[in-house]
């Protein structure tokens, strides 16, 4: 087997993908059998085209240490597709590119996408004897990986989405002489994590949001309409929450009832345009000030509101992939296990990536009340830990102080 170590990542970003980065980067670099640390710029399609760098340069210089507090993905990312045969000749093709560069040690950083590209190389590798490891780091906003109890990437986006939906909600109560309704729209395709995070905006009961819709139930508009109608007697300036996923009780996404939605390269449609139709509709059914937000990518690459919990596991999720590998695990994928909720305490395990790639995990139906415009105090005090802690993010002429490839 190669002694050499290979790390891309690949998806969305999130806050903390370079936080994993770092945690695989470092601990390889510092383990004394593995020879070599490189890095596929934007992932497995660019591996494919020959973009690799050597990790080793940011240890020398030090700039390692910016990585768990910059956003984005250092190496870049892509969302190329691995075909599902595997006599494909893609394959041989990878695997002679390995061997150019004595791989022993291969780590995806992703979400349920990467976990897919994880399977198919590990399935490969065992069709041809090869002693390659391969193993999935998770990362996703969206918190929908199952057999994990949460990923890396939605403590911090969480934490984001719940200040920025409370500093909207005091903006919006400024002004008390006239009724009015706030529509944010927020990331999320099927599984309402995120937008449930909302939640923890809350200052007090039944303050804003008061209605919170998730894509795990159907939307009816006329019920929607009847339910902002009715909260709006009690809270004259309304924030209400959305997932941009929401759908009715036949498929149909919100949004497809405004515009035509594309697909991305693995057949997802691209979702937006909630939030506008839904201020249309109470425009014109309920004639009140409305206006929508859309918190589009700000979820998932806001450095000022990174949580520390967030942070630290993301690099211990990293390191702890190199120590399975070098133990001889391959076709898994790094999982958390909370072992305790107060005070908060989290294990690391693994499990089998052929049962998490292409499988979703929704908010519990039990976690969601009001007629599905509400969650439950069992998800906030599921959420809360993974937002806890400031992290102090260096600074540069007074700003962030990124690290970025050049």
């Amino acid at each position: 087997m190669g002694k050499n170590l290979l790390v891309g990542q690949s998806g969305g970003p999130t806050a903390v993908i370079n936080g994993s980065l770092y945690g695989v980067a470092k601990k390889g670099l510092e383990d004394v059998s593995v020879d070599h640390v490189y890095g596929m710029v934007n992932g497995i399609e660019g591996f494919l085209n020959g973009h690799v760098m050597d990790m080793s340069t940011l240890m020398e210089d030090g700039s390692i240490e910016l990585l768990p507090t910059t956003p984005g993905a250092y190496l870049g990312s892509c969302r190329y597709k691995l075909p599902e045969n595997l006599d494909d000749p893609v394959y041989p093709e990878l695997f002679r590119k390995f061997d150019e560069y004595e791989i022993g040690l291969f780590f995806y950083i992703g979400g349920n996408d990467s976990m897919d590209t994880v399977s198919k190389l590990s399935r490969y590798a065992a069709s041809i004897e090869s002693p390659i490891r391969f193993i999935g780091v998770p990362k996703t906003i969206d918190n929908d990986l199952v057999l994990t109890d949460h990923t890396p990437g939605f403590g911090s986006a969480a934490k984001y989405v719940a200040t920025t939906v409370r500093e909207i909600a005091v903006d919006a109560s400024v002004y008390d002489n006239k009724k009015s309704v706030t529509i944010v729209e927020i990331m999320g395709r099927h599984a309402g994590w995120l937008t449930a995070a909302s939640a923890l905006a809350r200052k007090f009961e039944g303050d804003n949001p008061v209605l919170i819709y998730l894509p795990e139930t159907d939307f009816d508009q006329e019920a929607f309409i009847s339910q902002v109608k009715t909260a709006l007697e009690t809270t004259s300036n309304l924030v209400v929450c959305i997932s941009e996923g929401i759908h009715d009780d036949k498929g149909t996404f919100i949004c497809e009832y405004a515009s035509e939605v594309g697909t991305d390269n693995f057949g997802h449609k691209m979702l937006t345009g909630s939030g506008k139709y839904l201020e249309n509709l109470v425009k014109d059914k309920l004639g009140v000030k409305v206006r929508s937000v859309e918190l589009n990518v700000c979820q998932r690459c806001s450095s000022s509101c990174l949580s520390a919990t967030d942070v630290e596991e993301a690099k211990a999720a990293g390191s702890y992939a190199v120590e399975r590998a070098l133990l001889g695990d391959t076709g898994v994928m790094i999982t958390f296990n909370r072992a305790k909720n107060e005070p908060y305490e989290m294990e690391l395990g693994t499990a089998d990536v052929n049962q998490i790639c292409n499988a979703e995990k929704p908010v519990p139906a039990e976690w969601i009340c009001n007629d599905g415009s509400d969650v439950t105090e069992d998800f906030l005090r599921y959420a809360l830990p993974l937002i806890q802690g400031h992290v102090e993010v260096p600074e540069k002429d007074g700003l962030p102080h990124f690290i970025f490839r050049k």
